[in-house]
């Protein structure tokens, strides 16, 4: 009887061993056969068409400016689309943004799409498109750059204070709100403007082709409505992301059915950082107030 229980346990030891072993063959294989799908489904996934967002103020940004160069570097990424909801920014964060995707452009079709505003320091973004697309209502142009100040000193004296300063030249922190705004400064300020101005200009001949003469006319600092946008040369098409992806398909040969994702600026640590700095800032100071250069905002509110 002892020797029948001896048997009867070492065949239990057995059958769990075996019933082991087999599991452990069968999540063998499904893990390898998982992983030749992976690899199969990567190489057909692998290629897509990268999107990246442009909202808010545009400000300097190496983040950004580095995954555009990681882009326009991935031969997976077999074009761009560039949606921009943006009134402007700075002068320097649009020409930075505008130089990358120009970078992007050469290696790869990169499309423009406006969403609600596209002005200013975004619309310069936007000529670095092969193609600039915008709906009827979308909010454009504002072609121009201002400086802004304001001059306080008659409220100092009514309120008894007097501001005084020690600089090396009469120019130097100009404009500046607790001295008189001098002739000279203004002139030197306009300079400056105009020279950033020029540049702007510029880009817009360049790259929307539309004569010197013609550019300054449409270059006033006015807005565009899309519709109107489109009837001057200023845009390429009306429409959304739907019609940039068929310009792709018809005219540059990337395939409509090849997937679309969204290029990711920073680490999740970066964007935590970012949401928690943005939420006090917001708490505090006007975005617009925290904008340092000169600037190319569209701001009908102020």
């Amino acid at each position: 009887m002892v020797l029948d229980a001896d048997i009867v346990i070492d065949r239990r030891r057995i059958k769990r061993r075996l019933t082991l072993w087999r599991i452990v063959a069968v999540v063998a294989v499904m893990v390898a056969v998982i992983a030749a799908v992976g690899r199969v489904g990567g190489l057909y996934e692998r290629a897509h068409i990268g999107r990246i967002s442009i909202e808010g103020i545009i400000v300097d940004d190496p983040q950004r400016d580095q995954a555009l160069v990681d882009v326009a570097d991935d031969d997976d990424v077999r074009a761009l689309i560039v949606r921009i909801n943006s009134p402007g920014g700075t002068v320097v964060g649009g020409e930075a943004l505008y130089r990358h995707l120009r970078r992007v452009a050469e290696r790869k079709p990169v499309v423009a799409v406006m969403g609600e505003v596209a002005a200013s320091a975004a619309y310069m973004a936007a000529l670095a498109g092969d193609r600039i697309i915008a709906r009827e209502g979308t909010i454009t142009g504002s072609i121009g750059v201002i400086m802004q100040t304001a001059d306080i000193t008659g409220l100092l004296d009514k309120i008894g204070i007097k501001p005084e300063s020690v600089k090396s030249a009469p120019l130097k922190a100009q404009p500046n709100p607790l001295e008189t705004f001098t002739p000279e400064a203004r002139e030197a300020a306009r300079e400056v403007v105009l020279d950033l101005y020029e540049m702007f200009v510029g880009m817009v001949e360049e790259r929307r082709r539309l004569g010197r003469d013609r550019t300054r006319a449409l270059a006033d600092g006015r807005v565009f409505t899309g519709r109107q946008a489109v009837a001057n040369g200023l845009i390429d098409a009306l429409g959304g992301e739907a019609e940039a992806r068929e310009w792709l398909d018809e005219v540059r040969d990337v395939d409509s059915a090849v997937p679309v994702r969204d290029v990711e600026i920073g680490g999740p640590e970066d964007k935590l950082r970012d949401f928690l700095g943005g939420l006090v800032e917001k708490a505090i100071f006007s975005e617009r107030l925290r904008l340092d250069g000169l600037i190319s905002l569209w701001h009908p509110e102020l």
